[in-house]
Order: structure tokens, then sequence, then C-alpha cells
């Protein structure tokens, strides 16, 4: 039996690995300070672990344990934050995987470390997408440069020192749990008003893009990385996969698929763009198929319509629930 650690396993991405991982037969040990994690989501047959990644505890359970596979999903993830608080952002998401890294080298056993980057942030407008993962990287918000840096390092620890690393470049994931805060909070947000029959609120003029991908698809993904043959640790990009769809959505038809997910009909409310909001982002999933075997399978329609049906039974169980619209 293989034991995997997830960190950030009580969060959305990670509480849904964790879920995949236990099916598939493993271990699975959380680690999760439970700071916007929720315990609920935690599987039953896991071991919760509460602690942060930045912690000499969680650096000894690392060492300790000699897990085969740790999936790093645990992050300040909240782009908003980490514009107002960049070094809260960067002891979370730079200095905590720091800490795994080098508790994972102090180790005995050669641990497989996935890490959940992002590619919805990374690359910045100076590109024409598809983003390919060679493309110039210019994160434009210190959450976008946290994850970059953290790369930087996964990359120098297996090319020097000889960890087993890949990094996958998440497109702005969707789904059951997802919290509004963070790169697709936008479709966690629209559930919340269309439950509520509350107007949406589109920022700017709407046309924004996005590559959403469904967490069903981000974890199949997760879990082949974990097990794939790699090719040789090289510099940055050589062990690093986008994982999207190929498609840019627009955050106008975005709503427009939400409604008719959720058979409504609210209104719009644009209001003022935000300054530095990046225009478009869609990820070349080329190297994924080629290097992992990997694409997405779950149209977003289809993913909507789950994702939605979710929040409005989640709503129906809570006192004073409410649907219209």
């Amino acid at each position: 039996m293989n034991k995997v650690l997830v960190t950030g396993g009580a969060g959305f991405v990670g509480s849904h690995v964790a879920d995949a991982f236990l099916a598939a037969g493993s271990a699975v040990t959380v680690l999760d300070n439970l700071t916007t994690g929720k315990r609920e989501n935690v599987p039953i047959q896991a071991e919760l672990v509460e602690d942060s990644i930045g912690s000499q505890t969680a650096a000894a359970l690392v060492r300790e344990r000699q897990f085969d596979v740790i999936v790093h999903c645990a992050a300040q993830m909240d782009v908003r934050k980490s514009v107002d608080d960049p070094i809260l952002d960067a002891t979370s998401n730079l200095i905590g995987t720091l800490n795994l890294l080098e508790a994972a080298r102090a180790a005995s056993k050669r641990t497989r470390i996935v890490f959940t980057s992002t590619g919805g942030a990374l690359y910045g407008d100076f590109t024409t997408p598809p983003n390919e993962e060679d493309f110039a990287k210019e994160p434009e918000s210190p959450y976008a440069v946290s994850k970059l840096a953290g790369e930087y390092y996964l990359a120098y620890y297996a090319r020097v020192q000889g960890l087993d690393t890949v990094a996958l470049r998440l497109g702005n994931v969707y789904g059951p749990r997802q919290d509004p805060h963070g790169e697709a909070g936008v479709v966690a947000i629209f559930c919340g008003r269309i439950v509520a029959g509350e107007p949406l609120t589109i920022v700017g003029s709407g046309e924004q893009t996005r590559d959403y991908i469904y967490v069903g698809d981000v974890v199949r993904a997760i879990q082949v990385a974990a097990t794939h043959h790699l090719p040789p640790a090289g510099r940055l990009d050589s062990r690093a996969f986008n994982v999207g769809t190929g498609e840019g959505t627009s955050v106008n038809e975005l709503a427009r698929l939400l409604q008719a997910a959720a058979g409504s009909k609210l209104p719009l409310d644009h209001v003022a763009a935000r300054p530095g909001e990046q225009m478009a982002s869609v990820l070349s999933v080329e190297k994924a198929a080629s290097g992992l075997g990997w694409k997405a399978e779950v149209p977003l329609p289809i993913g909507l319509a789950l994702t939605f049906q979710w929040f409005a039974e989640r709503a129906e169980r809570s006192p004073g629930a409410r649907m219209t619209g």
C-alpha cells in the first residue's frame, strides 16, 4: 500500500485528491492547518494532521513517515490577499514549500513530489494564448510570483539534490467544495448568487477569458503525475505540465452557462474593471497529452451543472436556504 501525504487536503482540490488516492488503495495522510480548509472535507479513512506546512513538526512528519508520494496543494491562494499582504503569501507559499522540500531531501526514501502550481496566473498578459510551458513567465500578482519561485526551487532540488519532483500548472479549477476565493472563485460566487436569487456581478466587460477545468480532471492529472515516468530533471520547464482544457471561456459566457444549468434568468450587474487584471489566459495542453497521457474529459457545461447541483443541494440542507430566479 502506497503512503501518500496530501498537504492542504482539507481544502477544495486537496480533499478530492485525498478521496481519489484512498479509492485507489493508498494510505492517505492529510496535512492541513484548517485556516481555510474544512474538517468535514477530510475523508474518514484519511489521517488528519492539523499543522502548518512551515512548521518543524510538519518537516519531521515528512522525514519520519517515508511517504511514497507528496501532493502539495497547501497554499495561500487568494490573489487579492496576496496583493494586500505579499509577506504572508510568501511565508505560506514559498517558505512552507521550502520546509517540505528540505524535509524530503533529508528523508531516506525517494519521494515523488507533485506540486500544484498555477497556469492561470503564471504567464501574464505578455504572451499570445494558448500558453505553452516554455513561454516567458510574467506573473502579475505576488501569489503567482510565489508559485513561480516555488517551481524554481523544485527544479533546483530535482537537478542538484536529486529529488523526484513534478509541477502541474493548473488552469482555473472549479467543482464541488470550491471556495469563492482564489483564481476560479467566480464559479463558486456565481453559484452562491444563483442559489440566493441575487444578480451576478461581472467585473469589467466580462470578456476576459480563463481556462476553466473541472476538479475531477485535475485529480486524474495529479494521480498520473504521481506515478508516470518523467523526463530527466533539467531546466525549469522540463518537469512542468499545463493542466487545462486548451479552451478559453469569457466570464459572460460562464454566467450564461451557469444560468442555463440552474434554469435561472438573473440580471447581470457590471462593475468597474480591476487594475492589472489579466485579460486572457488559455493553456496549451499538448505536453500533458504526449508526456503524461492525460487530457481533460469533462466538458464545461457538464462540469458547471455538476458544480451547481452540489451548491444547490448544500443550500437546501442549510437552515433558511432558498432557491429563486
